[in-house]
């Protein structure tokens, strides 16, 4: 089934029950509102203690999977949650600490630098280099949204990178291991193992990660306005999906 065939008036879920789940997190977006700029994404009380209970309750059943890189997520979650699949889950820290951690594609300089000279003509177009990733922002630069679009495609074309579309960003990521695959990887490790999977996010870099969560027996939950989505339900906005992870603790 297509994403495009998967109907977008999905309902509320039911109140978080900690007892037999495993929570997979996007950041951006979920954990944290959608800034104009990644740097201005900051520690928050609220977040942070909400991160160490629900580790506590989850028994370690907790992992974070973003697009940022693991020093940035760990930046802004203030170091509470040990598990993270960073960079789209090219680089992943499992629940032992041990890192799994994919090789930079020969063509990212390439790319980051075909990127710096696109960004050029814009002040509110930003470059952000991950090592294993290069991203063109355009938030700022709305108005460029289309040729950066065409720029990266281009660029995906020529490299062998791969291209992520984002919420007002392009990416070109080196090839290997996906969101979905993360989920999967922390699923068949202690102390994951036998849970039933729920993967938060709000952006189509969620896609598959709430397709392994449904292939796993859990269940995808969309964070935002309703849109073609492989998601089971929906919490409307950040804030909500603050109050639906502390309701039971």
């Amino acid at each position: 089934m297509t994403i495009e065939e998967l109907t977008v008036e999905l309902p509320a879920p039911k109140p978080l029950s900690l007892a037999a789940c495993a929570l997979f997190l996007d950041l951006d977006g979920t954990l944290a509102p959608i800034a104009a700029r990644p740097q201005d994404v900051h520690p928050d009380p609220r977040r942070t203690g909400l991160l160490e209970q629900l580790a506590e309750a989850l028994e370690g059943r907790l992992a974070v999977v973003t697009g940022r890189t693991l020093a940035d997520a760990d930046r802004i979650l203030e170091g509470r949650v040990k598990a993270v699949a960073a960079v789209h889950g090219l680089i992943r820290r499992d629940a032992a600490g041990r890192l799994h951690e994919s090789k930079p594609h020969p063509q990212l300089l390439t790319a980051a630098e075909a990127f710096r000279r696109f960004a050029a003509r814009d002040s509110g177009l930003i470059v952000e280099e991950k090592g294993l990733s290069v991203a063109l922002h355009f938030r700022l630069a709305r108005h460029c949204a289309d040729a950066a679009r065409a720029c990266a495609r281009r660029l995906a074309a020529e490299t062998g990178l791969k291209l992520q579309d984002g919420d007002m960003v392009e990416e070109l990521r080196t090839p290997g291991p996906s969101k979905a695959d993360s989920v999967r990887a922390f699923m068949a490790e202690a102390p994951f193992r036998g849970a039933t999977p729920l993967f938060l996010g709000d952006d189509a870099t969620d896609e598959d990660g709430f397709a392994a969560a449904r292939e796993l027996g859990g269940a995808g939950i969309l964070v935002g306005a309703p849109r073609p989505t492989r998601a089971r339900y929906r919490i409307p906005d950040v804030e909500a999906t603050l109050d639906w992870l502390e309701a039971p603790l």
